[in-house]
């Protein structure tokens, strides 16, 4: 089994590589005329560092001043003349506030000669904010939606419309500047209104639609955010191009490739995943099971992002939860495993980035005493994955397009 693990951690260390945005941005760039104005730089997410300080090796004295705001922990240093700032991730802090309101200070008064080149990266929904309700009920509500099982779209819908720079705002706040984005997607189908809560993009969702999600997942809402979600948020920018880069469906490419590399045969299941973690788990154990009678070594591939409903006190993500539950039906076969992993690096509130588990996982669990329903119910796959050995930790990586989740069979 210790093999099959190797190649696991080789097969995600050159994914991951394969869609770091330094590249993406430099070719996004390359070229480009920004007249004689000002040029400010906003790079936020939790890509946010890799994306800025790549804009600032590429064009250096030329950026007349700017920031970058990434997740606490996944800052690499200085970065030129920028400001540097690390923030809460998923829930914002004080932190992203401060770092906000600084963004939104260097991009006032500026004029149509102007421009805003914006760096934006999954995270910054969390990363980039100015609530416009009291920062204690957004607070609230985003953990509320996470607790709930929301998926990312959802979430998005409600949080854009109670922003002062989500759902296009920021944009509106850049004009008459033009704002040129350069967007790393981290959600299924690129939707550029959402990534992010579409800071500077036409906001395509509805109030009705926003209504209808806090009615679902019963939202208590105080007066000013039920004004606000009453509110429509901008249909049209006219002072904004957007350059969108990175996807989870290069992650899988660059996931397949690693496979056939080492000698599995590669099929790409799915890019657009959108399940629950569990039933995501399951079902890759059921694919490993069907395919155990034949003589090649295969690997099946699963892109996008589950969610997790929180029932329980413990800790985890939806990756490790992946892992765990397929670790049931994963019992006893043999030379297969299946893992799961986040492209941030991050999964959840951990410093795992993922999990494994293979055909020994269940038993080594019972020998602990653990019992994968019980750790499951609690949400605490990570404490279970831990005792087996099945985490999978890379550390920030600087990049983020969703997750990918491998079934591996060795033959």
């Amino acid at each position: 089994m210790h093999s099959l693990r190797k190649d696991a951690e080789e097969i995600i260390a050159r994914a991951i590589r394969a869609v770091m945005p330094e590249r993406a941005v430099l070719q996004a760039l390359e070229g480009r005329d920004f007249g004689t104005g000002r040029l400010i730089l906003v790079s936020a997410g939790k890509a946010g560092w890799s994306m800025g300080k790549a804009a600032w090796d590429c064009l250096g004295d030329r950026l007349t001043g700017g920031i970058i705001i990434t997740k606490h922990g996944q800052s690499g240093g200085p970065a030129g003349t920028l400001l540097v700032r690390e923030a809460g991730h998923p829930v914002p802090d004080d932190d992203t506030f401060s770092a906000t309101a600084e963004a939104l200070a260097l991009t006032e008064n500026l004029t149509e000669k102007d421009t805003v080149l914006f760096l934006l990266s999954g995270g910054g929904s969390a990363l980039f904010e100015a609530p416009l309700i009291p920062p204690e009920e957004l607070q609230d509500i985003t953990r509320r939606l996470l607790a709930s099982g929301a998926d990312i779209v959802e979430m998005n819908t409600i949080r854009k419309r109670l922003s002062a720079v989500k759902g296009g705002r920021f944009a509106l706040h850049c004009a008459p500047a033009k704002v040129f984005t350069v967007v790393l997607s981290d959600i299924i189908g690129d939707p550029l209104d959402m990534i992010a809560s579409g800071p500077a993009y036409p906001d395509a969702s509805t109030c009705a639609q926003a209504k209808d999600i806090a009615a679902r997942y019963g939202l208590k809402l105080s007066p000013r955010a039920k004004e606000l979600l009453d509110k429509e948020t901008p249909k049209v920018l006219d002072n904004v191009e957007t350059h969108i880069t990175g996807s989870v469906r290069e992650l899988c490419a660059a996931a397949a490739q690693a496979c056939a590399e080492l000698g599995y045969e590669p099929v790409l299941l799915t890019d657009c995943l959108d399940c629950e973690a569990r039933e995501a788990g399951a079902f890759l154990a059921s694919v490993a099971r069907t395919h155990q009678g034949g003589s090649r070594s295969l690997a099946f591939l699963a892109g996008g992002e589950t969610v997790v409903h929180l029932t329980g006190t413990g800790l985890g993500g939806r990756n490790q939860e992946v892992a765990l539950s397929a670790a049931k039906g994963l019992a006893g076969l043999k030379d297969t495993a299946v893992f799961s992993v986040g492209s941030d690096g991050t999964d959840g509130p951990t410093a795992a980035a993922g999990g494994y588990a293979d055909g020994e996982t269940q038993a080594v669990l019972e020998a602990c005493g653990i019992s994968i329903f019980d750790a499951l119910r609690d949400n605490d796959a990570y404490h279970a994955l831990e005792a087996c050995g099945g985490l999978i930790v890379t550390g920030g990586t600087g990049t983020n397009v969703n997750d990918v989740a491998v079934v591996l069979i060795r033959r």
